[in-house]
């Protein structure tokens, strides 16, 4: 009687698992669309529940930068959709209208100037509806306008900011045109000059202007993130959004179907973005403007009219501003990469290394790599250490002069592997001829980049590096961005980033090569 009490048990036991199991399944493998998307969207996370509950389709984003993604889907890359802050430059490569197999707008964001309340008001530019692009770069020739930016080779508010800054000092009325580009140059290059700070994220460039807001005078951003860093209680100052009457470029947001099969999925999505009750929302809660027209704007919004410039209609316009700012227009920088050739760097690790630098020195060929090699004007300082700093070694780049190039990428494959892991000790190094650049050359940028896959075990410590940081003049003005690699520690690596104002960046969940390019936004 008990074993036959024991085998309805298990048999109910059984049976009621099974309920479970077919409970859980409720939900399709095929309701989950995957989404290559920008990481400003992952502010859409806390809504992705409200959206399968309201549609039956669960969103399961892989974040990337614009071009990148450009670039993953023009390769084919196997994701449902896609969903950037614009595809203006994706509509335009060869063969794009066969990957996008729709496309529709959900949102808007402009991306506009935020200058200083006091700095606005002392230059007249308060409720100013006649201030031009041109006004702008003026104060930032003059050097009275210090301000922040992303990379445009790198990020898309950075991108769409050149563009739209260039097309309206122009000043034709229609499309930026590759002649243009010239006519243009020293105008832009004035504009340049104020840009104090850069970065490859519209979100960590927003979080550091908070850190360095007693250098900065504004910041170029979506004004979504301008608007939402006004309501953050972060800033000693509020900015005041400047929209020139020249005009701007809005990001739309447009979410691409590159999946013929989640066609259906597709069409409930976008029905459901665009409702008025969801269009509310993003507004409210990520600061977007609604593309649906029965919702209207509140009052976090400025009552201001948006004139669109012009988006070129082609590539080659694009590619050309985007390599003339690269190579004449910012402000030339120096480098100096503090790279472990320690003994655990030995065969494939240190292969990936050089790998990584080759790359920067022209290998890489692809679309985001021609925007990340070295470029001219910039100079690079190569330390390889181990037990100690065993090599230094300077190069000035010409990009259009290979044999630069060629220089070093034969210095990177001449390192070898072996001692012990001195990390700062070499990071010391470095900052000390960092600082004499710096004085013989100020108008540089100056940064680190710093490359170990152990933990420090010879020369000073951690505290002594500190020490030494926090006690010389001028370190603060010399960002360190880190690399994690092998067994490096991250605490470590996360605390030098954050005592010199930098950015950790993880090779464990990406390869050496595309950190190495990634972080280029940042320089």
């Amino acid at each position: 009687m008990n074993l036959r009490r024991s085998l309805i048990f298990i048999f109910v036991a059984a049976m009621v698992m099974l309920t479970i199991a077919g409970c859980g399944s409720a939900q399709p493998s095929g309701n989950v669309l995957t989404v290559l998307a920008g990481s400003e969207l992952s502010d859409l996370s806390p809504m992705l529940d409200e959206i399968q509950q309201n549609t039956g389709v669960r969103l399961q984003f892989q974040y990337t930068g614009t071009l990148d993604g450009a670039e993953q889907i023009m390769a084919g890359t196997k994701v449902d959709l896609a969903w950037f802050s614009h595809a203006k430059y994706l509509n335009l490569m060869a063969g794009s209208k066969n990957r996008i197999l729709a496309q529709e707008k959900i949102m808007l964001s402009p991306v506009v100037l935020g200058i200083k309340e006091s700095k606005a008001r002392a230059w007249g530019w308060v409720d100013n509806p006649n201030l031009t692009w041109n006004d702008v770069v003026q104060k930032a020739a003059s050097g009275e306008l210090h301000f922040a930016m992303t990379n445009p080779s790198s990020s898309n508010s950075g991108f769409s900011a050149l563009v739209g800054v260039a097309s309206a000092l122009a000043n034709k009325g229609d499309a930026l045109q590759k002649e243009d580009i010239a006519a243009v140059s020293p105008q832009l290059q004035g504009f340049f000059k104020g840009q104090a700070l850069t970065a490859g994220s519209s979100g960590w460039l927003a979080d550091q202007y908070v850190a360095d807001q007693d250098k900065l005078d504004g910041m170029i951003n979506y004004e979504s993130v301008l608007l939402a860093q006004n309501k953050s209680g972060k800033l000693k100052e509020n900015l005041y959004l400047i929209y020139p009457k020249e005009g701007i470029i809005t990001a739309d947001y447009p979410l691409l179907l590159l999946n013929s099969d989640k066609k259906g999925d597709y069409d409930k999505l976008v029905t459901y973005l665009k409702t008025a009750d969801f269009q509310r929302e993003i507004m409210t809660k990520t600061l977007r403007r609604p593309i649906n027209s029965q919702v209207t704007l509140n009052s976090d919004f400025p009552k201001q009219v948006i004139i669109e410039v012009p988006f070129p209609n082609n590539r080659e316009v694009v590619d050309a501003l985007l390599l003339s700012y690269l190579n004449e227009q910012i402000k030339p920088s120096h480098t100096y990469y503090v790279l472990d050739t320690s003994g655990s760097m030995n065969g494939d690790r240190l292969n990936n290394l050089v790998k990584a630098m080759d790359n920067l020195a022209g290998a890489d060929t692809s679309l985001t790599g021609q925007f990340a090699r070295f470029r001219n004007r910039e100079k690079v300082t190569i330390l390889s250490f181990n037990s100690a700093v065993v090599g230094t070694s300077e190069f000035e780049v010409d990009a259009s002069n290979q044999a630069t190039l060629q220089q070093i990428s034969d210095y990177v494959h001449s390192l070898q592997a072996g001692g012990s892991t001195a990390i700062f000790s070499a990071l010391q190094d470095a900052y000390n001829l960092a600082l004499q650049a710096s004085q013989q050359e100020p108008d540089r940028i100056y940064s680190i980049v710093l490359m170990t896959d152990g933990e420090n075990n010879s020369g000073i410590s951690q505290d002594e590096f500190t020490n030494f940081y926090k006690s010389t003049t001028g370190t603060q003005n010399i960002r360190t961005f880190t690399i994690l690699f092998g067994e490096a520690n991250a605490n470590v690596l996360q605390s030098i980033a954050n005592l010199t104002g930098g950015r950790m960046f993880d090779a464990s969940k990406d390869s050496l090569a595309f950190i190495f390019k990634e972080i280029r936004g940042y320089q």
